[in-house]
């Protein structure tokens, strides 16, 4: 079984988001400013991996975006990802139907025929939830979406998803495009080994052509952030008729 599975770097920040003077971008300029995967994507490599321990093959990583998404295509490749293909482009941002267009494409294209296509139901930066239902409408695929359970018989991916309480099971023949959900599985960490084996892995490079965009991006918009104050209230053993009265206020006493 070969399967591809599809990444977004994104800016992983340890404090407040901001953003560009245009409010069209997180701004990434902080020092602070870190990379990662989203976790749906992270579960979508290691549903990837499990798979091909299981039944044998390879997986491969799609990632569109600069080239510093090495760096992420790397990590996943000390977890068991055989080789990367890069779709390299500029800083700018491609709107979802340009993005699923160009992995559509490359996966097509691949010298590699693929079984199945795993993608994370969304991103961590724009929760688009649009790339990969595009993707297989683009390659003629069947899509079973929002998938907390995952397994392979006989051609045939089995795909539990949860519905409230219960579960419902969509059986789907390959070659199909499954996005998985963060807890379909715990992800594996790299190990030392893994990480010295995944320099040696081949990434190959392409230049995707861009679609002409039919989304148009207006301005971002950050979420109300929440403030906190501190109130002194004395020093000593002067402060603690006022500290009775606080929790009197608030009704942890009476």
């Amino acid at each position: 079984m070969n399967v591809a599975v599809c990444i977004k770097r994104v800016p992983l920040s340890p404090g407040r988001w901001s953003l560009t003077p245009d409010a069209t971008a997180i701004d990434t300029s902080g020092s602070a400013m870190g990379w990662t995967l989203s976790p749906h994507e992270e579960c979508a490599t290691e549903a990837a991996v499990q798979l091909i321990e299981a039944d044998g093959g390879e997986v491969t990583a799609f990632s569109l975006g600069t080239a510093d998404s090495t760096e992420q295509i790397r990590e996943l490749m000390a977890v068991g990802v055989s080789r990367g293909v890069l779709l390299e482009t500029g800083a700018d941002e491609w709107d979802p139907q340009a993005t699923a267009a160009a992995l559509a494409s490359a996966i097509r294209d691949d010298a590699t025929t693929y079984d199945m296509v795993i993608v994370g139901t969304e991103s961590a930066d724009t929760s688009g939830y649009q790339v990969g239902v595009r993707i297989a409408h683009a390659l003629g695929w069947p899509i079973v979406t929002n998938v907390k359970g995952l397994s392979v018989t006989g051609g045939v991916a089995r795909c539990e998803r949860v519905v409230g309480t219960d579960r419902e099971v969509y059986e789907v023949s390959l070659p199909a495009v499954i996005a998985v959900k963060d807890g379909v599985n715990i992800p594996r960490y790299p190990s030392v080994p893994g990480r010295i084996k995944a320099r040696k892995k081949p990434i190959d490079t392409v230049a995707p052509t861009a679609t002409p965009a039919r989304l148009e991006k207006i301005r971002l918009a950050l979420p109300p952030q929440e403030t906190g104050t501190a109130t002194v209230l004395g020093t000593g053993p002067e402060a603690a008729p006022r500290v009775v009265e606080v929790l009197k206020e608030i009704g942890v006493l009476t």
